[in-house]
């Protein structure tokens, strides 16, 4: 009941009580006085009569006034009062706490807000803390991966600063290294800065229809150009029940988030006949897109932690082979900003399958 209704409520009841009290009193009064104490000679009739009469009535408006009175400002003085109090935790910083609306009125509907409110600047401060975390996280890693290039870089150059490069092969074998390592510092920056981007979701992203069968033909028949020189074989299958659907999607940032995975793969092949799977998978409102190599497979401990960013399964494997350490967090964030998951499967010394999906068009009809 609202606040207003109960006031009203109340203001009529503080009327009606009395007044129904006052005839009920007078009745059972006039039984009495008429029928006992009108026989009884005790003094003047009219004087016993009204004495009685207010002194019953009098207490009843005391009472009834009182009662109701009570009952009103309690039922809105308490949700008052703990909405203060919830007030005042959120103002010192507590938000783990819960607000419960006592009632079903405007106070409730007020508490609900609060309630709201506080879920709000509770996720809004988990979500800081989160990102405060993963700034430290982020320096120590990027101090991690910077210094060694450039402890390289500076020891080159002191080898050249100190003749020890005596001679032009020498020299020249330093100077390609330090062009090397810069490249890697070029490379990692970029990545970083893209990773930092599409983390603070300051990328837009073109989504538009596309048939995803023949986005994928286009982009592996790239790939294998340079793949074929390395001797890797890839296999693409459609396995759709409409072989052209159409997906929601932004060329470029898909094809980086694909070409990371490939990259990625191509790493830890070991295998003397590189294979590549490339499959494509119907389910109700998604794509599921599933890439599958034939490589050194991951620890299972460490599935779960690949598209994390800078996460390396194995440090020393990954120094030798290259790599941010970024390429797999960037993937996760490119699907997620298209509505998808991705997730990986691994077997190891044989095969590692990561997969994601992407949702279906609103068009999604068959190309023919």
């Amino acid at each position: 009941m609202s606040i207003r209704k109960r006031l009203i409520i109340s203001n009529i009841a503080m009327i009606l009580i009395p007044i129904v009290s006052f005839i009920i009193i007078e009745i059972l009064l006039g039984v009495f006085y008429f029928n006992g104490i009108e026989k009884r000679p005790i003094g003047p009739p009219q004087h016993v009569f009204y004495f009685l009469r207010f002194g019953l009535i009098i207490p009843i408006f005391a009472i009834t006034n009182g009662l109701l009175s009570y009952f009103v400002s309690r039922s809105i003085l308490k949700p008052v009062k703990k909405l203060n109090e919830a007030a005042l935790n959120i103002s010192e910083g507590n938000l783990d706490f819960q607000i419960t609306p006592l009632n079903n009125d405007e106070l409730g509907k007020l508490a609900i807000r609060f309630e709201e409110m506080r879920k709000n600047l509770k996720h809004a401060s988990d979500v800081q803390k989160k990102y405060e975390n993963n700034r430290k996280e982020l320096i120590a890693n990027i101090s991690h991966d910077l210094k060694t290039p450039i402890t390289s870089i500076k020891g080159y150059v002191e080898g050249i600063r100190d003749g020890v490069a005596n001679s032009p092969e020498k020299l020249d074998r330093y100077l390609q290294t330090i062009y090397t390592k810069t490249i890697d510092m070029d490379h990692l920056i970029n990545e970083l800065f893209l990773f930092s981007k599409l983390d603070l979701n300051r990328i837009p992203f073109d989504l538009e229809e596309v048939d995803l069968h023949n986005y994928l033909v286009d982009i592996i028949e790239e790939l294998q150009f340079d793949l074929e020189k390395e001797n890797i074989s890839v296999l693409y299958e459609n396995k759709m029940e409409t072989k052209h659907t159409t997906v929601l999607l932004d060329r470029e940032q898909l094809k980086r988030a694909f070409t990371n995975i490939v990259q990625n793969s191509l790493k830890y092949m070991d295998k003397e006949h590189k294979q590549l799977e490339v499959s494509l998978n119907e389910q109700k409102d998604f794509i599921l897109v599933k890439i599958k190599d034939n490589g050194i497979g991951i620890i299972n401990e460490a599935v779960p932690y690949i598209f994390d960013r800078f996460y390396r399964a194995d440090p020393s494997r990954n120094a030798s082979t290259g790599g941010t350490g970024l390429g797999l967090a960037i993937t996760k964030l490119i699907v997620e900003e298209h509505g998808g998951e991705i997730w990986a499967e691994s077997k190891l010394g044989e095969q590692t399958i990561i997969q994601f999906t992407l949702k279906k068009g609103p068009a999604n009809k068959e190309i023919k």
